[in-house]
């Protein structure tokens, strides 16, 4: 009976599963999960601003309220009380009666007059004071208006947001196109320390030989900003592709073990395990 010698150990290629339980992939597991979260806090924070649970209840931008009450001078207008109607009274600062082109009321191109009103010490918003369809006729508000000198108002209308401020005309360097207090307020006088509202008011009463602007009610909105939940998915997207990256890495790797194990078996050659994997 002949010794017959004991045969080799059989060699296999690693599992995807061993090759993924290295320390190497464990880490970069781990800092997937890390960006993973980040990116859910990131979607939980938009969904969040996506839904408004407290909003304003129906028709409460036709309450009419004190400016005062609404905003302070400085501050931006929040979306929510955009066309809000509110009342103020002031004084009217002589000089400051400035037209404004391209105004369409009921569907007719004309023109604003405007006005600074001195609601407070140190204090004005601008005033759309009323509609004219030609400029002649605005010109012969803005007169009238500057005859009467600094007098008393009560104004009710409604507070709209800035324009924002565009280039004028070359033909004509002080023409406005848009109802900007800050525009407005580099052509105003006495302006040294003066606190101004950024929103605007629209009075609901024109003044004599001007036509009250046309100032309907805001349409009321969705409770839902559909925007910010398409953001949140995109980031809940992100956080998913962190653990795929992480797959697919790993699975890379795995697949070029197997390719090199079984070059190295064609080549009757031993193959070596990676370096995480070697014995110290």
């Amino acid at each position: 009976m002949t010794n017959s010698a004991p045969l080799a150990p059989q060699e296999f290629p690693p599992t995807l599963r061993e090759v993924m339980l290295r320390r190497r992939w464990i880490g970069v597991l781990a800092l997937c999960l890390v960006v993973a979260g980040v990116f859910a806090w990131l979607g939980q924070w938009q969904l969040e601003r996506a839904i408004d649970t407290t909003p304003p209840a129906p028709g409460a931008t036709e309450k009419v309220r004190p400016l005062t009450d609404v905003i302070e001078p400085g501050k931006y207008l929040d979306q929510s009380l955009g066309g809000q109607r509110v009342r103020t009274s002031g004084t009217w600062v002589a000089g400051d009666f400035i037209v404004i082109s391209q105004r369409i009321n009921d569907g007719t191109e004309g023109y604003w007059v405007t006005g600074q009103l001195r609601v407070a010490d140190r204090t004005s918003i601008a005033v759309a004071v009323g509609w004219a369809a030609t400029r002649k006729q605005a010109d012969a508000a803005v007169a009238a208006l500057e005859k009467q000198g600094a007098v008393e108002a009560s104004i009710t209308g409604r507070l709209i947001d800035d324009e924002g401020v565009e280039v004028p005309p070359r033909s004509d360097p002080m023409q406005l196109n848009r109802m900007s207090p800050a525009a407005l307020l580099s052509r105003w006088h006495d302006i040294d320390g003066l606190n101004v509202y950024r929103p605007y008011l629209a009075s609901a009463t024109a003044s004599a030989g001007l036509v009250d602007i046309s100032s309907p009610p805001p349409q009321e909105q969705s409770p839902i900003n559909w925007l910010n939940i398409f953001y949140a998915a995109e980031w809940a997207v992100f956080a998913g592709f962190a653990f795929y990256l992480w797959y697919r890495l790993a699975k890379d790797a795995w697949e070029r073990e197997v390719e090199e194990f079984e070059d190295a078996a064609n080549a009757g050659e031993p193959a070596t395990a990676p370096e995480d994997e070697q014995a110290p």
